[in-house]
């Protein structure tokens, strides 16, 4: 199963509106007759990748998923499921269930009316983590949104003159350009722009294009080039984003958090004190400390060169899945 969270984590950021599932088509003795993973749009699914991998050969293997195979009808393609009973695979192993509605459960359901030997839940934690994107836009019906924050020790990001070019080493600028290859969206306010002209593409040898789609937080004039959200609530409506990065600046990570719409903070610090500077962060509409409190999960922590990063995560109750934002 880690081999196919593996294979599902590389595609995060191509397969919306689908998510980016991985998977392995295994022969009794252990040899990997298929790999698969989601293809960039959505399609084909990764059991379809996998089992055309295999052919034949499939005939009494077992097949490895991070998600239960699709069990709804599509114009797009065939579900999963038909292909593994035609596959003759004898085991399937899915780490969760779709939360779609339309298959949860059923999909597995059928594969054991058929015969087949199923087990479900090895794996789930790394495999809802690989697919967190696609999970939170189908319990919430957005985007996760992942806000970047480079800040100096005393948590500033910029001089008052607002130069902030580099606060961060290059391990850490790495590393951002590593999380912009796995988004789907990247987006910046009006300011941001108009004082630093960001290109927001991937500089990492081989991955340039896996850019992602670039967006502007304004009620302004629109750019070209620049997808347009007007509020914070505008992710709402983007349906064919799993991953939504938001990476400057202040007025804009302040818009996000008001309105309780980050899901994850990537935190890179620097070994650096600014004193007077631009603050990270404004107003965001709390009144006492305590409101503050329990709501923010540390999820890792490392070097990065001379640098930290810090990883935390929104908590919150799990949702119902919206059929209104199902994979195809």
């Amino acid at each position: 199963m880690a081999a196919a969270v593996a294979l599902g984590a590389a595609a995060r950021g191509t397969t919306a509106p689908n998510p980016n599932v991985g998977c392995l088509v295994i022969a009794p003795d252990g040899a990997i007759l298929g790999r698969g993973a989601t293809r960039p749009g959505g399609r084909p699914h990764a059991e379809a990748v996998a089992l055309a991998e295999a052919g034949e050969r499939a005939q009494g293997a077992s097949l490895v998923t991070t998600l239960e195979p699709c069990n709804h009808r599509s114009h797009r393609g065939p579900t999963c499921t038909d292909l593994i009973l035609q596959s003759g695979v004898a085991h399937v192993v899915a780490a969760i269930e779709d939360p779609d509605r339309r298959t949860s459960g059923e999909g597995l359901h059928r594969l054991r009316g058929a015969g087949i030997s199923v087990e479900s839940g090895i794996g789930a934690a790394e495999a809802r983590e690989s697919m967190a994107g696609w999970l939170t836009r189908m319990a919430l019906g957005r985007p996760r949104v992942t806000l970047k924050l480079a800040l100096s020790i005393d948590g500033k990001i910029a001089l008052p003159s607002g130069e902030s070019k580099w606060i961060t080493g290059e391990d850490a600028r790495a590393h951002v350009h590593l999380e912009r290859a796995h988004t789907d969206m990247i987006l910046v306010g009006r300011g941001t722009l108009l004082a630093d002209r960001p290109r927001l593409d991937v500089r990492l040898p081989g991955l340039e294009e896996r850019s992602p789609r670039r967006a502007l937080l304004s009620r302004g004039e629109p750019v070209e080039g620049w997808e347009m959200l007007a509020s914070p609530e505008d992710v709402f409506r983007l349906h064919d984003v799993n991953d939504l990065l938001v990476e400057g600046g202040s007025a804009t990570a302040t818009a996000f958090l008001a309105a309780d719409l980050v899901d994850r903070i990537l935190l890179y610090r620097a070994p650096i004190i600014i004193g007077e500077g631009r603050q990270s962060v404004g107003y965001i509409g709390l009144d006492a400390i305590g409101d503050a409190h329990g709501r923010w999960e540390p999820r890792d922590g490392r070097r990065l060169g001379i640098d930290r990063l810090e990883v935390y995560e929104r908590v919150r109750q799990p949702g119902p899945a919206s059929l209104d934002f199902a994979r195809d």
